[in-house]
């Protein structure tokens, strides 16, 4: 048993010791609403390396009682896949179990060879689990992709990688409890960071760590994991940085004031230190998503758009790819007409609300949908904006106590400008009017 790798005698057993895919396995979600119901239907299973495709099959496989058979695309071929029709028709003629046939890295077969499963899957003799690596819509034909149901499984986030490294020091029996190793907080960081979301990176960079940490001490336990010893497991210093302290804040501080200040070679510089440390690249996007609205708003209001593009490009592309679109939308906001306009006026709104309290809806602007709220002036004397000319009225929708506040102060820069110049005919034409009809009153 100890010559079997750490990452696979810590292989999860039930659906108890699997970590992470909650999108899939958690309450009223797909996996768990048929697994409830006895029902697994053939599935291809699409996620990056070391997300728990092959660990899962094995497991639902299990849970529905089913005769598991293994089936590699890089060693297996058309004669051992026909072996196992044939063995499967014996044993459901028996009234044995059904058989659920995992065929791992599905994608590298070849458009005859996936044809082959085609008839047994859709007869029910086999109930598939494909694994893949690769997007199943370019990969797997259509014939196969139609009687499968696609399930996206995710790279794992620092939280189940974390709980996939403490399971593995503390496990006495499958794990490494009994050697008695402890690691640095630093050490453990820089392991989940540089695992990349991938649960067997992470346990062979540990298993290998740890053995460095044996070789130290002549009693082989007691023994400390230290970041130096994962720097020489993985090969690779890990650049100072930490995720929940000083260094954390000291960088998003600078690439958010280098987006600021438009500078976006500062903006792109810090970007790449970020990623190269393992900082949450969704924690990245989001604070650019941020930006766009504090730092830019309405003076270029296409800054959110590509902000939230950005963010959908990387989980579709996922890591090395998606990195691309954060730093696309990075150099974006740097070069983008800059306004705090939308900031400063949702902050003035807020302190008004904590002063005021809950101010009641004045009663011309209210809804009236029944006759009883119509005979207490619920919606009495409102102006329908569009009967009056350039479809501006002059009339109040602030609670009384607020009238004539301006919150917003939209800036000269960029499409602020336009908004300003609208704001401010509108403003001239209500002027105007309220002119007009002091004047009228008068004669």
């Amino acid at each position: 048993m100890k010559h079997v790798p750490l990452a696979e005698r810590l292989r999860p057993r039930s659906l108890e010791e699997f970590v992470g895919q909650d999108h899939l396995l958690g309450k009223n979600k797909i996996l768990n609403s048929l697994l409830s119901r006895g029902r697994l239907p053939s599935i291809i299973l699409w996620g990056p390396p070391g997300c728990g495709k092959t660990t899962l099959a094995r497991i639902l496989a299990r849970l529905v009682d089913a005769n598991f058979v293994s089936f590699s695309a890089v060693l297996s071929g058309i004669g051992e896949l026909r072996a196992i029709v044939k063995e499967a028709k014996e044993v459901s003629k028996e009234g044995g179990p059904r058989t659920v046939l995992f065929v791992d890295e599905i994608h590298r077969f070849n458009k005859a060879q996936q044809d082959a499963f085609l008839p047994h899957v859709e007869s029910g003799l086999l109930t598939l689990i494909g694994a893949t690596t690769e997007n199943p819509s370019f990969e797997i034909i259509s014939p196969l992709l139609s009687r499968c149901q696609i399930l996206t499984l995710n790279p794992l986030d620092r939280q189940a990688l974390s709980t996939l490294l403490d399971r593995a020091l503390n496990d006495r029996q499958r794990g490494l409890g009994n050697l008695d190793i402890t690691i640095d907080q630093d050490a453990k960081e820089v392991l989940v960071a540089r695992s990349d979301g991938d649960a067997r990176t992470l346990l062979n960079y540990l298993e290998l760590a740890s053995e460095l940490a044996l070789s130290g001490r002549p009693e082989g336990k007691g023994s400390i994991i230290t970041l130096e010893l994962v720097e020489e497991a993985i090969q690779q210093k890990a650049l100072r940085y930490d995720k929940d302290g000083e260094e954390h804040y000291n960088l998003i501080s600078a690439f958010h004031k280098s987006l600021r200040g438009s500078d976006p070679d500062a903006a792109l510089y810090w970007l790449a230190r970020m990623l190269s440390s393992g900082e949450d690249s969704h924690y990245i996007a989001r604070r650019m998503v941020r930006f766009a609205s504090e730092d830019i708003g309405n003076a270029d209001p296409q800054a959110l758009t590509v902000s939230l593009n950005a963010l959908n490009a990387f989980d579709f592309l996922g890591k090395p790819e998606g990195e691309l679109a954060l730093a696309q939308a990075a150099l974006y906001l740097a070069t983008a007409p800059k306004s705090n306009a939308v900031y400063k006026a949702l902050g003035q709104v807020q302190a008004d609300v904590n002063k005021f309290g809950s101010l009641p809806v004045p009663l011309h602007i209210r809804n009236a949908p029944t006759r009883l709220m119509k005979e207490l002036g619920y919606g009495k004397g409102y102006k329908y904006a569009h009967d009056h000319p350039d479809a501006v009225v002059e009339q109040e929708y602030l609670p009384s106590e607020l009238r004539n506040r301006i919150y917003y102060h939209p800036t000269t820069r960029g499409y602020e400008r336009t908004i300003k110049d609208r704001l401010d005919k509108w403003r001239k034409i209500l002027a105007r009017r309220r002119g007009m009809g002091r004047k009228t009153k008068k004669d």
